[in-house]
């Protein structure tokens, strides 16, 4: 029995993420298994990794359902890095929620989550297996900006205090690879345009419908951000919305059912949104503008030839200085529902990580995921414990958040504001 198994593991993150895995501090603590198509590159990844004979290698077609149950049923956590997940990712997820074998990956395709959480969700609360899509960059910077959030508001107001607003807004610095563009095409090329359109609902992805939610615009402002923080719409935005109204949905029917749990719930009035941080107005509106027109064209099918014949192919991807010099930063401002006996209140919540977000960071992440499952299961929150098709936060909550900043990559900090200045600071 393997721990840990990277599918994938040939493909350009699948080899940030055994990198990380192999060189991990808690290494004696796990057994590693990388999986792929071929087994020459496999043996390539081995050599060049200068990986020991204690990483298994396993050969799969994922097409082939024989091989791929009896290589997944060999492990206790799947890390899932084989996109496009509509075209690859069902069978694995099946095979999981069948076995009890818990799972992970790097989806941001919201038309596919929504399909496995209607098929499988249900079978994998009766096998208690953990089913985390989304546990990259999409979604975990903003889900855990969120959860921050709440858990400040909660610790200086009441476990019953409830959020109004919450709004993220990023600053990023890294590269594409050729498996994201490839994923991207096939989302616009394979999926019908029906369900591209139903993905992009307000809770699409939650088992409770909320209020409205705050539609695109062209020009974003963060609230109390002194000087202005301007922006403009974040290409990740949909996808990231989408996972975190599923925890805050999961959250609260789980308070319906489970009084005691109520201290998790954001309460329900709330609505998210985030953007990409720009200069200015202007050109927070010029970026929401091109990005528009940049998807636009891709639905003509000579324009996505020559993104196929010129972008980044699969395995291709950032530069190792890129990797290396990349960065993240989230400013998230969450603010309270005001009730006849306290005022409004308002948190600013930082998350700050240093490499790619998009490949060396969310190797990080995913990783970190995975091994909070493995390694700290019993510690994990009841939804967890149950199991499901569950969100990063909703499944893994505080404890990610600990192995996050024990990595050494990530450093988060949720401070109370009042006005334009801070009353107090809490560091995670």
């Amino acid at each position: 029995m393997t721990d840990l198994l990277v599918l994938g593991a040939t493909g350009f993150t699948g080899r940030l993420i055994t990198e990380h895995l192999y060189s991990h501090p808690e290494r004696s603590s796990f057994t590693l298994g990388l999986a792929g198509r071929s087994r020459t590159k496999l043996t390539q990844l081995k050599q060049s990794l200068g990986l020991d004979d204690s990483v298994k290698l396993f050969e799969v077609d994922v097409t082939n359902n024989d091989q791929l149950e009896q290589v997944v049923k060999s492990a206790k956590v799947v890390i899932n890095t084989i996109g496009p997940f509509s075209k690859w990712g069902t069978p694995v997820i099946r095979i999981c929620a069948l076995n009890g074998i818990h799972y992970v990956d790097l989806s941001g395709e919201i038309d596919w989550i929504r399909d496995i959480i209607e098929i499988y969700d249900y079978l994998a609360t009766k096998t208690h297996t953990i089913i985390i899509p989304s546990s990259g960059m999409d979604a975990i910077p903003s889900d855990l900006a969120v959860h921050l959030s709440n858990k400040t508001l909660k610790a200086l107001v009441s476990p019953d205090t409830s959020i109004d607003t919450s709004m993220s807004a990023y600053r990023m610095h890294g590269g594409i690879s050729g498996g994201s563009i490839s994923t991207m095409i096939t989302n616009i090329e394979e999926v019908p345009r029906w369900k591209r359109r139903v993905a992009m609902s307000d809770f699409v992805l939650s088992n409770v419908t909320g209020v409205p939610q705050p539609k695109p615009r062209l020009s974003y402002t963060l609230p109390f951000s002194n000087p202005p923080v301007y922006g403009g719409i974040v290409p990740m935005g949909p996808a990231n919305r989408s996972i975190i109204q599923r925890t805050w949905g999961l959250h609260q029917y789980e308070a319906s059912q489970k009084p005691g749990q109520k201290v998790l719930t954001y309460g329900p009035q709330f609505k998210y949104d985030e953007f990409m941080i720009t200069k200015s107005k202007t050109t927070g509106a010029l970026m929401s503008i091109g990005l528009v027109f940049g998807m636009l064209s891709l639905m003509i099918t000579p324009i996505r030839w020559l993104v196929k014949k010129f972008a980044p192919q699969p395995g291709e991807g950032p530069s190792p200085e890129l990797q290396k010099n990349g960065f993240l930063e989230l400013i998230n401002v969450t603010s309270s529902v005001p009730t006849a006996t306290q005022p409004q209140r308002h948190v600013r919540t930082t998350i700050k990580g240093q490499g790619d977000p998009g490949y060396s960071l969310t190797a990080v992440m995913i990783s970190e995921s995975a091994l909070s499952i493995l390694l700290h299961h019993d510690e994990l929150p009841s939804l967890a414990q149950e199991g499901g098709i569950l969100t990063p936060m909703s499944a893994l909550g505080d404890v990610l958040v600990r192995r996050l900043e024990k990595s050494g990559r990530f450093q988060f900090e949720s401070e109370i504001i009042i006005g334009k200045d801070v009353e107090g600071r809490k560091r995670r």
